[in-house]
């Protein structure tokens, strides 16, 4: 337990409850670790929610070389999405759902980027240069999986690397966990060939929700709102509020623990 003075974003007693048995086990070999898992996960949650750099963490946190190292490992080894599906399916559960969703809300976001880096293009429709995060959300809002590509890329293209992507892990994993699966509804941005496409290569039914008859402006519509609230929710850390990283899948992973946080938040109240 930390003596230092709390910030806003720290874990509080009851969440690191749920977050404990998610995190590594203590390995067998190596140096000892100096910073306890908990104060690594504050000075991550730090960053996304205030949008700083890594070299300006507060003196009070883990040096950023060890926080920065453990956000790295756990992107390439996958951790940030497993515990985004095990706290996916912890909250379900408290609502009264089944773990897996049987339907979903598929969209994406078009994000201006900071600086350089790979798969930077430009948005024609949205005018914005920089890169475009793709998700599906059950109808609770929470994240199934996020992409993010470059803003260039067509939104019914980034829906089937998605959907394939969500598709494949499916197949791997041990519990066929997408099988519940049936329905996905998408804007109009989605129709044509990409509806056949996931009727025939995944077995699911994409339906459209069109916009109201003689809609001008702005209105809330059935299904698609929800996906909407989400990018809301992203957005409100400031690491999301633009594109800063170098890669793709840093942003994939920002994103996924900014979701982490939200759901173990839901799960602690």
């Amino acid at each position: 337990m930390t003596t230092r003075k709390r910030y806003l974003t720290d874990v509080t007693e009851a969440e690191w409850r749920i977050l404990a048995p998610l995190m590594p086990s203590p390995s067998q070999t190596g140096r000892p670790r100096t910073h306890a898992w908990r104060e690594i996960l504050n000075a991550i949650f730090y960053v996304v929610r205030g949008g700083l750099a890594w070299r300006m963490l507060p003196h009070d946190l883990p040096p950023w070389q060890t926080v920065y190292h453990y956000f790295r490992k756990w992107r390439k080894d996958g951790t940030w999405e497993q515990w985004n599906t095990a706290l996916r399916e912890a909250v379900r559960h408290k609502a009264g759902r089944d773990k897996e969703p049987s339907a979903a809300v598929l969209d994406s976001q078009s994000v201006k980027s900071a600086e350089g880096g790979e798969a930077i293009g430009y948005d024609a429709g949205k005018q914005i240069h920089g890169r475009k995060r793709h998700i599906l959300v059950d109808t609770l809002g929470l994240l199934l999986m996020v992409i993010v590509t470059s803003a260039s890329l067509q939104d019914r293209d980034g829906a089937k690397l998605l959907l394939q992507r969500l598709f494949d892990r499916g197949k791997k994993s041990v519990h066929n966990r997408w099988c519940r699966l049936k329905l996905i509804w998408a804007d109009s941005a989605y129709g044509g060939e990409l509806i056949l496409w996931v009727k025939k290569n995944l077995g699911w039914v994409l339906e459209i929700i069109k916009k109201l008859e003689g809609q001008k402006g702005f209105q809330i519509l059935p299904k698609r709102w929800k996906v909407e609230r989400t990018f809301g929710w992203l957005t409100r850390n400031r690491r999301l509020s633009r594109d800063y990283e170098r890669l793709p899948e840093t942003s994939e992973a920002f994103i996924y623990i900014a979701m982490i946080r939200l759901m173990t938040r839901r799960l602690a109240a």
